[in-house]
């Protein structure tokens, strides 16, 4: 498979050798090296650098992008995941042109989703300057988390400081609850309620109520009908969870039900649902399941954000949830191929 994606403003996709001046014009830009002037490109290390991208591609089918604007196919920069000793390391470098505009962020964020759903044995990481804010700005905004690590890189100078580590939340496949983990998603879960996640409850649910609804989940998973996936910062903290459930019926065995996303409301608008979508995917996968599907609650968002992450309306009851009296939300169903491939009906083509 090849890596290429688009969001909401860029198209990201594989280089050819067509793109080496467009890669030799940006590293060789001393406006964008102002945090480290000692590293601009020359002729022959960009010509290295570049070798190195197409090489890597052709062993790995995946790593840097070129970063497009997805209107006008200009190309505004470099991001994307090379494999390391031991880990992805994530790279971004755009034009001065486009910079202020949050689209290494934007680009991030998905370099980041794709290396956890196709990519999950080695943890994403970026190695940043501190005194380059606006690198540090961009690692944190896409999820990144520092590590306390540093590194000192191989063209770093003598008296530089090294590199602070950040890495990305991580996405695991959970069977059974242990009772530490059974207080850890209940509070995540209650949390979620409170700031108004549409998971199940209205603000304020009694945590027993929560409870119970977490017990029947745990029924599922004893049963071999659930699967969950925990979605942990670097040091192990809790920060997303999510199920998928499949139906008795076993002419739908081949698909599944995604209940319960969650994302700690104190870590919003980082990209961390983005990541833990991408890791359920990945579950999915691993379990040879092709279709998905889930239901959202309308006027809430989330038909927008399941949108971004490949899903499709498929139906929709009108009114079907009362919110409270005078407050009726459509139950709107929406589906996507664990694949990405269109869905088609009977009889389509």
């Amino acid at each position: 498979m090849a890596f290429e994606t688009t969001t909401a403003r860029l198209r990201l996709r594989r280089p050819t050798e067509a793109d080496r001046a467009f890669h030799s014009a940006v590293h060789s830009d001393p406006r964008l090296h102002t945090h480290a002037p000692h590293v601009l490109g020359t002729p022959g290390t960009n010509a290295k650098f570049f070798t190195s991208i197409l090489a890597h591609w052709q062993d790995q089918n995946f790593g840097y992008w070129v970063a497009e604007d997805l209107e006008t196919g200009v190309p505004l920069g470099w991001v994307g995941v090379k494999q390391q000793d031991g880990y992805l390391n994530l790279y971004y470098r755009f034009t001065l042109e486009a910079q202020g505009r949050g689209l290494a962020r934007e680009a991030a964020r998905a370099a980041a989703t794709m290396a956890t759903q196709w990519q999950p044995h080695d943890p994403v990481r970026a190695l940043v300057k501190d005194h380059n804010t606006a690198s540090v700005r961009t690692a944190e905004s896409a999820g990144f988390v520092r590590t306390g690590e540093r590194v000192v890189l191989p063209d770093d100078l003598p008296d530089e400081p090294a590199s602070a580590v950040f890495e990305a939340p991580r996405v695991t496949r959970v069977d059974a609850l242990n009772e530490t983990v059974r207080r850890e998603v209940l509070a995540l879960w209650t949390a979620v309620n409170d700031a108004g996640g549409a998971v199940g409850f209205l603000p304020g649910a009694p945590v027993e109520r929560v409870a119970e609804a977490l017990t029947a989940h745990e029924r599922q998973m004893g049963a071999g009908d659930a699967v969950a996936g925990a979605l942990r910062e670097p040091d192990g903290t809790l920060v997303g969870w999510a199920w998928w459930v499949r139906t008795p019926n076993p002419l739908l065995h081949h698909g599944r039900w995604l209940y319960r996303v969650m994302v700690d409301p104190t870590r919003q608008r980082r990209g961390l649902g983005l990541l833990l979508m991408a890791g359920m995917h990945r579950i999915a996968r691993e379990d040879d399941v092709e279709l998905l599907q889930l239901g959202v609650r309308s006027g809430s968002g989330a038909s927008d954000f399941y949108a971004q992450c490949g899903y499709t309306e498929v139906g929709r009851i009108p009114g079907a949830i009362r919110v409270a009296p005078g407050d009726d939300r459509d139950d709107v169903t929406m589906a996507r191929r664990v694949d990405g491939a269109p869905l088609r009906p009977h009889g389509g083509t």
